[in-house]
This record gives C-alpha cells, sequence and structure tokens, in this order.
C-alpha cells in the first residue's frame, strides 16, 4: 500500500482529525490514536441509539493507545514514539501542546524529520488565534451560513460537520505532499485552521465583492452565477435537481420541455438574460416538473441529454442500483460505511480493521518501543 511504513501519532479529537488520518490510514499507514484515560477520542459520543456510528467509520484502520499525558511516565513513551514516527497530529488549543511538553521544538529535537500537523478553528497565527474555533463556528463565520437557505428566511448551518470534513480532508492532502517532498532531517509544521479550507472551497467571492461592493444573497438552490440551477418537485411529490449551466444545455432542456421558444427569447437568451429573470425562467420549468413523476421526468430528460438526477434520500441510496453495482458501500447492519475513497487502480485502500475499542492497542504500541518493565510500569500508572 501506498503509505505503508509511514506512522501517524494521532492525539486529535473529534471530526477534522480523524478525517485526515482516516485518508491516511486506507491507504496503509499505521495511525496510533493516542487518546484520554478512561474516555477516549470525544467523537466517541456521537452515536445513533448507542451505536458510535461515527466513531466506526472514521476510526477503522486505526490502533488505539490509552494515555495520560500529564503523567511523566506516559509523556516520556510518549516522545519514544514521536522518535519512531513520521506525523504528529493534534487538534488541541494553540500553545497546549508545548504544556504538556510536546512543543514543536521538543518534536523536532526528538525527531529532526517529523511532520507536526496543529489543527485549530482559526490558525495559529492572527487576530483569533485564541477563540475557541468549533466547526460550527467556523462555517457561520465563513460565510457559509449566511449564503445557505431560502432569500426570505434565515441562515442555515450545513447538516453535518462540514467545516472539520473540508478541513480534514486538505490537511491529509498537506501531510501526503509533506511526506513527498520531505528530506531527511527537515521538519515541516502544517498550521490546519477549520476557516481557511472552508472559504477556500467558497468560490471567489473576496474578488466578486470587490468588483460588486456587495454580499451575495442567499437564493435556495439557486446560483448567483448560472440559471436555472435549481430543485422541482414532481407530481408524486418527489423532487428532481436540474442544472444548465451552460447555453446548449439551457437550450436543450427548453427544447425538452415544449418550450423551444425560450431559446430565443430575449429574457432567456444568455445566462445573464436567465439570472435577471430567474423567477419566470423556474416558473416555465416548475410548470412541466409537476405535471409527471419523479420516474417520468428522469428518464424523459435523461433520453434528451439534459443533466437532471434525484433528489435522494439515504432509504433511495442503499440499495439503489448505483450503490450495488460501484460498491460504494462495505459492511453490514451498524457496521455498514462508505469503503475507500478516491479508487486507485494500481495502489487502492483497504479496510485492514475496525475501529478499536478504548486502549485495545496499548500494550501492543507501549512493547513496541519498551521492555516488559517499562510495559507494566505504564500499564500500572493507566490506573492511577
Amino acid at each position: 500500500m501506498l503509505l505503508h511504513g509511514v506512522r501517524v501519532l494521532d492525539l486529535s479529537r473529534l471530526v477534522a482529525g480523524n478525517q485526515l488520518s482516516l485518508l491516511l490510514a486506507d491507504f496503509g499507514a499505521d495511525v496510533i490514536k493516542a487518546e484520554a484515560v478512561g474516555t477516549g477520542d470525544t467523537l466517541r459520543n456521537w452515536n445513533t441509539q448507542g451505536v458510535e456510528t461515527y466513531w466506526k467509520t472514521y476510526a477503522r484502520n486505526k490502533r488505539s493507545l490509552e494515555v495520560n499525558l500529564k503523567d511523566e511516565y506516559h509523556l516520556e513513551i510518549m516522545k519514544r514514539l514521536v522518535q519512531s514516527s513520521d506525523v504528529v497530529v493534534d487538534s488541541f488549543k494553540p500553545g497546549d501542546m508545548a504544556k504538556f511538553g510536546l512543543s514543536d521544538d521538543v518534536l523536532e529535537q526528538l525527531n529532526p524529520s517529523i511532520i507536526i500537523v496543529h489543527i485549530s478553528g482559526w490558525g495559529l497565527t492572527g487576530s483569533r488565534a485564541s477563540m475557541p474555533g468549533f466547526g460550527t463556528l467556523i462555517e457561520a463565520a465563513s460565510g457559509m451560513a449566511d449564503r445557505t437557505g431560502e432569500p426570505d428566511g434565515p441562515p442555515q448551518l450545513p447538516p453535518g460537520a462540514f467545516a472539520d470534513m473540508v478541513a480534514g480532508t486538505f490537511g491529509a492532502f498537506a501531510v501526503a505532499a509533506s511526506l513527498f517532498g520531505r528530506v531527511e532531517g527537515k521538519s515541516e509544521v502544517i498550521d490546519l485552521s477549520l476557516f481557511e479550507p472552508l472559504f477556500a472551497i467558497m468560490g471567489p467571492q473576496a474578488a466578486d465583492f470587490s468588483i460588486t461592493g456587495e454580499s451575495p444573497q442567499r437564493s435556495g438552490s439557486r446560483l448567483n452565477s448560472t440559471a436555472p440551477r435549481n430543485v422541482y418537485q414532481c407530481a408524486d411529490g418527489k423532487w428532481v435537481a436540474l442544472s444548465g449551466s451552460t447555453q446548449a444545455m439551457a437550450e436543450r432542456l427548453f427544447a425538452a420541455i415544449g418550450h423551444e421558444e425560450l431559446i430565443n427569447d430575449p429574457r432567456f437568451a444568455t445566462n445573464s438574460a436567465r439570472i435577471a429573470n430567474v423567477e419566470e425562467l423556474d416558473d416555465y420549468i416548475s410548470q412541466y416538473f409537476i405535471q409527471y413523476s419523479r420516474k417520468h421526468v428522469l428518464e424523459y430528460l435523461t433520453s434528451q441529454g439534459v443533466t437532471a438526477g434525484p433528489v435522494s434520500k439515504i432509504e433511495e441510496l442503499v440499495d439503489s442500483d448505483y450503490f450495488t453495482s460501484r460498491g460504494v458501500l462495505v459492511g453490514e447492519g451498524q457496521d455498514l460505511m462508505h469503503d475507500v475513497v478516491p479508487r486507485l487502480k494500481r495502489s487502492p485502500g483497504t479496510l485492514r480493521r475496525p475501529a478499536p475499542s478504548l486502549g485495545e492497542h496499548t500494550a501492543e504500541i507501549v512493547a513496541e518501543v519498551s521492555n516488559d518493565a517499562e510495559l507494566e510500569q505504564y500499564l500500572q500508572r493507566l490506573q492511577k
């Protein structure tokens, strides 16, 4: 596997760090989850009817080590693990690693080639560096919530840990790039904020503002840059998403819904005109969709080469032809989860082990860097 032989010491908690180390673990890295004695990673508490579904999914392929960072003996073992690791990840408040005796200087002295990832809400520098940085706050502060929702409704937060997932994915790329370009004896420090990756994927909003002097308004499922683009209800109450973002596609759609005259209508002849008259445009399209079932609409529009698709629920997806034929999911029942992504042809990632119970591999991991007497002492101090 591509990352076989790479060791990641993951001291992070919750989503961003677990998404980062999951991507590395899925492609062969030995990820050691260093978890607080007795309680473990707080992601374990995100459960459904008592089942740790988040943990099962995002801690797969990892090993669990119980540790008390305030215990000097445990800290000594951690330092030995740093010496045998390639990457150290944490999501403590900026400065907390130094308080534990694991500052960047200490880590670099222990391992001059170490790659250090600090995950925080706002980054290690700047006026907000010391502020709390949960994903919800980032999703609000980044402009995402302000741009999400209906025009006459309140701002809306995304359904899930979106900022964390995006940051974790960016972080995994940064680690992979650092591993690829690593020079022996040269460390790397990755300052990974939750804010900047999320802001980066939201389009050129800063440039747009500098041009217009205005903030974009909430537009529901529409876009301010192209039309038509929306979700439309069908006769059976189900919904279809549609995008006619190119001129050719918009013209194809008009012909398909029986309104070929709109192609040359000045209100809809260009993308700019369609945006300016989007309410009227959506009226024409909505009147077509509401006459037919979703199944009929999708079959017909697909035959006409129009880009439309269902607004799906998970109950429709899990047993769908696409999920089955593509093999999107692995496992069964409460252990059902997404397969390794992305898919590599020559060097695919694999699921090698399920998510660990708290401290499941403590003895095994400590034994790798200590003798029998030291291991016994480490385990005894866990009970204090």
